[in-house]
């Protein structure tokens, strides 16, 4: 039975430990409630030192007034005698000295004794009420003027003051003041307000914290209902940016930005996508109209076969944007492997310029200017050559593509210790700036591209993902109305990576 008690005491200690741990709480309360239980400790920690401290000041400040009095008693009884009397046989104390307690600001009345060399009491103050105290004359031989006594059956300690009765530096006698060490520190008042101060304390501090805490948790609960919002496609979102904390600005702005990114990403996909079915669907209704001609015997002989000869050229346009979307979605899901060597770049790019040359109209050709300039003769990189053309074969039909008029591309090849950089840079039209923050997204198309030219919108998407899977990256430096430059950036083969192959 015990067992079963103690296996289902720790099956429900285990179920609210797992149920608090997974409740959440709010940013507001969860943060009032430790920065208050944080005040608490701290005004707690405040209060009993500030305790301990005014109690042992009091009891500081009490011994020296008793010490004062004492010296008070021992001045005066000095004056009731003369100068040749050696000895103490009567003494008269000053009325205000028989109630001490009076002016030291404690309830209790402290024992007063005036006695003799011997330790024989000539004088006791008989309006303390307190038990017989026998007086050790031992006690008077001690140098300390303020010493602590500890009393048998007794729960408190005693102090005792002390200050001698002399005439002519002659000692006479002792005055000799006795207390409770409760009664010297006690500090009900001192406490009242201290006590008044701490609860004071913690309620404007409670009310401080409530208001910082609202004031942190205002701006961050907005932004998580601005996602929320935009977890259902509302993009629209308002957030107030005059907050003063540099973080919540920060995390707003951000925030902002998304949004509109997301918004303009949520309108840019639904545009691609309706170009990408439009790219797929000319082809295919192309080559409907044309077999189908051909098969209701519409056109005849040599027509038949220009027909047919288009639907073959159509046919293969559409395969070539099937393989472009096949092959990128490979290398986006790093299907396609690089097959990486040790490649002499300067000779790279005259091979692969001369190849986009010879596949271009010869009469275009001939307006054409490719200039190539390189830093040096021999630029090593270790790179999958067959992507890296790609890459190359892209910028310069982008180039192609951009012309107005004659064509002009100026390729300069450079290195650093680190990288190697090939700049393209072609005299066209230039891309807009509102268009150059997404050349680079996938599917993305220009103004001028979806009106003048088919594909899908994959050539620098696809361009930069083969470049960072080399360790480089593909960027777009500058483009103005009449000029635009792209930067290949490939790591370097150190020369004594490649001397060894």
């Amino acid at each position: 039975m015990k067992g079963r008690l103690k296996q289902f005491g720790e099956w429900g200690i285990s179920s609210v430990y797992k149920y608090n741990k997974g409740k959440k709480v709010p940013l507001q309360r969860y943060w009032t409630t430790r920065y208050i239980w944080t005040l608490a400790i701290g005004l707690v920690i405040v209060a009993v030192i500030s305790a301990w401290w005014i109690r042992q000041t009091t009891l500081e400040d009490r011994l020296t007034m008793m010490e004062f009095m004492a010296e008070e008693i021992a001045n005066q009884t000095v004056r009731g005698h003369s100068d040749d009397e050696q000895s103490l046989s009567d003494v008269d104390v000053r009325e205000f000295l028989t109630n001490p307690g009076k002016y030291m600001d404690i309830d209790s009345t402290p024992v007063i004794f005036i006695t003799d060399t011997n330790g024989s009491i000539l004088y006791e103050n008989k309006q303390a009420n307190r038990q017989p105290i026998q007086l050790n004359p031992a006690l008077l031989e001690q140098e300390l003027d303020v010493q602590q006594m500890e009393i048998k059956d007794a729960q408190d300690h005693m102090y005792m003051v002390k200050k001698p009765v002399a005439i002519n530096q002659t000692i006479l006698g002792w005055v000799v003041l006795l207390e409770w060490k409760n009664n010297l520190s006690e500090v009900n008042q001192e406490y009242r307000q201290l006590f008044v101060m701490i609860a004071a304390l913690a309620i404007f501090g409670s009310i401080a914290i409530y208001i910082l805490s609202n004031r942190l948790a205002k701006p961050i609960t907005a932004v998580a209902k601005a996602a929320e919002q935009i977890k259902v496609g509302k993009y629209d979102v308002e957030l107030q940016d005059d907050v003063k904390e540099k973080e919540v600005y920060e995390l707003i702005q951000s925030f902002k930005a998304m949004s509109d990114r997301l918004e303009q990403l949520e309108a840019l996909r639904t545009e691609l996508l309706a170009g990408v079915t439009h790219e797929l669907k000319t082809p295919v209704t192309s080559i409907s109209g044309l077999i189908q001609a051909v098969n209701d015997d519409v056109v005849e002989g040599e027509e038949a076969k220009e027909f047919l000869r288009i639907s073959l050229e159509e046919t293969a346009k559409m395969e070539k944007l099937v393989e472009d979307l096949l092959a990128f979605n490979a290398f986006a899901a790093d299907t396609l492997p690089l097959v990486k060597t040790t490649e002499l770049l300067n000779e790279l790019i005259h091979r692969t310029i001369h190849r986009w040359e010879v596949t271009q109209d010869g009469e275009e050709v001939e307006d054409w200017t490719i200039d190539i300039t390189m830093t040096s003769d021999e630029m090593y990189a270790k790179i999958d050559p067959i992507r890296i053309e790609q890459i190359i074969v892209n910028l310069l039909n982008n180039a192609r593509d951009a012309r107005q008029g004659k064509l002009e591309i100026a390729i300069r090849l450079s290195e650093t210790e680190e990288n190697v950089y090939l700049d393209v840079t072609d005299h066209g039209m230039g891309i807009p700036s509102s268009e150059q923050l997404y050349i680079f997204e996938r599917f993305y198309r220009g103004k001028v591209k979806q009106s003048q030219i088919s594909g899908f919108g994959l050539g620098l998407a696809f361009s930069k993902m083969i470049a960072q899977a080399h360790g480089g990256d593909l960027m777009l430096m500058t483009s103005t109305k009449n000029k635009t430059t792209f930067r290949l950036i490939l790591p370097k083969e150190t020369d004594e990576n490649h001397h060894l192959l």
